[in-house]
């Protein structure tokens, strides 16, 4: 008979205690062969799972805009290896990842086919108010921010060596690069069809790094369960 008591997993034999030190374990961001061996359950069955806990994360994610205020913008491209000789926009078959960045707030990522305007600048006018001030560094897709209605648009010119002007820089953006990267990059390769679900539990723990991310879980999982 199946536990009706777990209200965290609709039709699931696992206890909800159980269960919940299985949270935990995701909370903390242990493995899923590490999580197996600490609640007794298999790692078939631990792999499902989180991979339910992460498209409920994912749901939640999107659900994060419109962004107002300081934001910035920038592209990132992600391998399972390195491709040597290929560097910056376009490099080789990775996988390009935009991002937009409220300052002392969230992040929000989407992948793109490409870093050209007719594919970037839809994505900010569907998650950017127009009253925010954008920072962006000198790519040229960014061009037609002003008449797209944004106003203020400032740029850093990384191509002339230029990081930081006042408050004119996308440092946050970028440690949230570094972030994802180096968090990542512990899977050691992601498949493309779970590479998004592992963005978003990453831009998820960006998002929640001050926070309980057990609670969090714990309350997403009440009102939505797997």
């Amino acid at each position: 008979m199946y536990n009706s008591r777990n209200k965290y997993y609709k039709f699931s034999k696992i206890s909800e205690a159980r269960f919940r030190r299985l949270i935990k374990a995701f909370a903390m961001d242990f493995t899923a062969t590490d999580s197996a061996e600490l609640t007794g359950l298999s790692i078939r069955s631990v792999n499902d799972i989180f991979l339910k806990i992460r498209r409920r994360i994912a749901a939640y994610c999107e659900e994060q805009s419109p962004y107002s205020g300081e934001i910035e913008l920038d592209e990132s491209y992600f391998s399972p290896r390195r491709v040597r000789g290929k560097r910056g926009r376009g490099a080789g078959s990775k996988t390009i990842v935009f991002g937009i960045f409220k300052r002392n707030g969230h992040v929000y990522t989407e992948i793109v086919p490409d870093a050209r305007k007719k594919t970037l600048l839809p994505v900010i006018r569907g998650r950017v108010d127009l009253d925010a001030v954008i920072h962006t560094d000198g790519w040229r897709a960014y061009d037609g921010l002003v008449d797209l209605g944004y106003e203020k648009h400032f740029r850093v010119h990384h191509g002339v060596n230029e990081f930081v002007r006042d408050k004119k820089h996308i440092n946050g953006i970028e440690s949230f690069w570094a972030f994802a990267k180096h968090r990542l990059a512990r899977f050691k390769g992601l498949p493309k069809h779970t590479f998004y679900l592992h963005l978003k539990e990453t831009e998820f723990r960006f998002n929640h790094r001050n926070d309980d991310i057990y609670k969090l879980l714990l309350k997403m999982l009440r009102k939505h369960p797997i």
